[in-house]
């Protein structure tokens, strides 16, 4: 009797083999829920970063935005046979204008001259800088080079950028309406109806490129007369007293 009771209690443990399968695949869920719980904390990281990178973006177009509706058609004047011009420039990867708005100051500080420039980083990834720099009156500041280090970087990691100019129809310069990939106000005596700057970006190491993103900017300045520098004081002074003395 005792030796049948035995038995039976010894015949209800686990063998080696049961241990070893069981275990076996116990190790395989633990391995799936880990994976799917690593592949959670990767996609909602990668969708963190590409929020932060979007508000970036989202935030420097406005400020580009700005300054682009901020322009001003702003007269250089100049001793050239050419004579006077309207300061504003525009290549596909490169635009120079002068506006009433400043990026870097705080406060309203009078027109600045602004650059905008691709730098082409190769494998890194390019950037769109932007150079400001006050507008002197009786200086030709629209022909020289700003300083390199006073560039500041709008946007960083990106593979391409195309600056495009809005023209309208004009019969008597042959000229149909659409967008262009140059402007050069000398010979246009005009501003652009728009600005389109199209960016194109990659995300992290894929050599795949995401859908660019387009800025649309109107130029209200170019239904407006040229802004002139204002006369110096002792013209302003002369003036005055010329005035005064025909009034008398």
């Amino acid at each position: 009797m005792l030796k049948r009771v035995w038995h039976d209690v010894g015949s209800s443990g686990f063998t080696l083999l049961e241990m070893v399968v069981t275990l076996t695949i116990l190790g395989f869920i633990l391995l799936i829920i880990f994976g799917a719980f690593r592949l959670g904390i990767s996609a909602w990281e990668k969708g963190e970063s590409s929020r932060e990178e979007y508000q970036k973006v989202r935030a420097v177009s406005q400020l580009v935005s700005r300054q682009l509706k901020s322009m001003v058609p702003y007269k250089i004047k100049t001793e050239k046979a050419e004579g006077d011009y309207l300061a504003f420039e525009g290549s596909a990867r490169s635009l120079k204008f002068v506006s009433a708005l400043s990026m870097k100051a705080k406060q309203p500080e009078g027109f600045v001259y602004a650059i905008y420039e691709f730098k082409d980083g190769g494998n890194e990834g390019g950037r769109l800088v932007v150079y400001e720099q006050r507008v002197l009156i009786r200086k030709n500041f629209f022909e020289e080079r700003p300083n390199e280090e006073s560039g500041v970087p709008l946007i960083e990691g990106i593979s391409d950028i195309q600056f495009e100019y809005y023209q309208e129809e004009d019969s008597l310069k042959n000229r149909e309406e659409g967008w262009v990939g140059e402007w050069n106000a000398k010979e246009e005596k005009d501003l652009p109806r728009a600005v389109r700057m199209t960016v194109t970006y990659k995300s992290g190491q894929s050599e795949k490129e995401e859908t660019p993103m387009t800025l649309l900017a109107s130029v209200s300045a170019n239904r407006f007369e040229d802004v002139k520098p204002p006369p110096s004081v002792g013209f302003a002074r002369r003036a005055t007293r010329e005035r005064l003395l025909r009034g008398n």
